[in-house]
């Protein structure tokens, strides 16, 4: 390790123990500007309908100055759709950006690593099984909990496969590989032994969609998002020196161990609140933090702007999916078209070196 490694990750600021970390004035800046481009992305969203609104009149109804026709178009019928696509994009940009730093991988994504699969397999199984049990189980839970428990679930099977003292980043996204398969597996089996009508609500739910998003939900997963995301910002001061490898971490006196357990598990809960509110949209955790590290010029997925990237992405592909295209597509079908050519490009990139 070089001089100038150690001052990339130590070095006058805000001190945490034996740890400095720096304050960097153009990621500052480039944060506050994703944070206006999400706000800017969540008012056109909201403007957009069979009723247009102006960007000035969306602005004067959050001040409570609109008239009473506009309020009651964007709080009671916008609102919750768009501010679903504003939650779960943060949610799936810090989670996307927690698996990479923890594997070291730009690969490393809850898409990759079968979190978001293993949420679809629960979910498609409490929607096509039915009777006894099941029935029981879904009126307790419901879909949304379900796919929760099912991201959970998922997430710690891959982690225990692939702990051998320690957590290996190739390791890991192999074994991710391999339960995302299965799981995806097991849910066009239980899609092919179903009943016809359950299948299409079924297969609604498992391209990702904004629709008929209702308050209860949104409610549930601001909160949930917004409880991780304090956590996963507390814990992601100490990780900072672990990119250097955790010899010089613990050398720094970071727990490595306990705070890498804690950080994958904010991010599967991350992945499974996403799924459960708008189901398994493909790709924006992927995108997300490889984006927010260029923008910040960061040499590591930076955690709060992968989230306003994600944000951004997700609400952008929703307000394109209704406005761009002759037809209203779903919004997994707009981030998997921008997303899938994004993989081959990190794949080719890693070939290439």
């Amino acid at each position: 390790m070089t001089g100038a490694e150690v001052k990339a990750v130590v070095a006058p600021g805000v001190r945490l123990g034996r740890v400095s970390f720096v304050w960097r004035p153009w990621q500052v800046c480039v944060t506050l500007l994703l944070a206006a481009a999400a706000f800017l992305v969540f008012c056109l969203s909201i403007g957009v309908g069979d009723f247009p609104i102006g960007l000035p009149r969306v602005i004067a109804a959050f001040l409570g100055r609109g008239e009473q026709v506009d309020a009651f178009v964007i709080m009671d019928l916008r609102m919750p759709r768009a501010l679903a696509g504003l939650v779960v994009g943060v949610a799936l940009g810090v989670s996307g950006a927690i698996t990479q730093s923890v594997a070291r991988n730009p690969l490393a994504s809850p898409d990759i690593l079968g979190i978001t699969g293993g949420a679809g397999a629960a979910a498609v199984l409490l929607v096509t099984v039915s009777g006894g049990t099941t029935a029981a189980i879904a009126g307790a839970v419901g879909l949304s909990g379900a796919a929760l428990a099912g991201g959970l679930g998922t997430g710690l099977l891959v982690y225990f496969l692939a702990w051998r003292r320690g957590i290996d980043g190739f390791r890991l996204i192999l074994i991710g590989i391999s339960v995302s398969a299965v799981m995806e597996a097991l849910a066009t089996w239980l899609l092919v032994q179903a009943d016809i009508r359950d299948v299409a609500r079924a297969q609604a739910w498992l391209i990702g969609s904004l629709d008929n998003r209702s308050w209860d939900e949104v409610r549930v997963a601001l909160w949930c998002t917004a409880v991780l995301v304090v956590v996963v910002a507390g814990a992601a001061f100490p990780f900072k020196p672990m990119h250097l490898g955790d010899d010089v971490a613990a050398g720094l006196g970071v727990r490595y161990a306990a705070v890498r357990a804690v950080l994958l598990l904010c991010a599967v809960l991350l992945a499974g609140v996403a799924v459960s509110a708008a189901g398994p949209v493909p790709f924006v955790a992927l995108v997300a933090p490889q984006v927010a590290m260029r923008l910040v010029r960061c040499p590591t997925p930076p955690v709060v702007a992968s989230g306003l990237v994600g944000a951004v992405l997700l609400t952008g592909a929703d307000l394109l999916a209704r406005t761009a295209l002759p037809v209203t597509l779903p919004v997994g079908v707009v981030t998997a078209a921008i997303g899938g050519p994004f993989l081959v490009h990190l794949l080719v990139r890693a070939n290439l070196r």
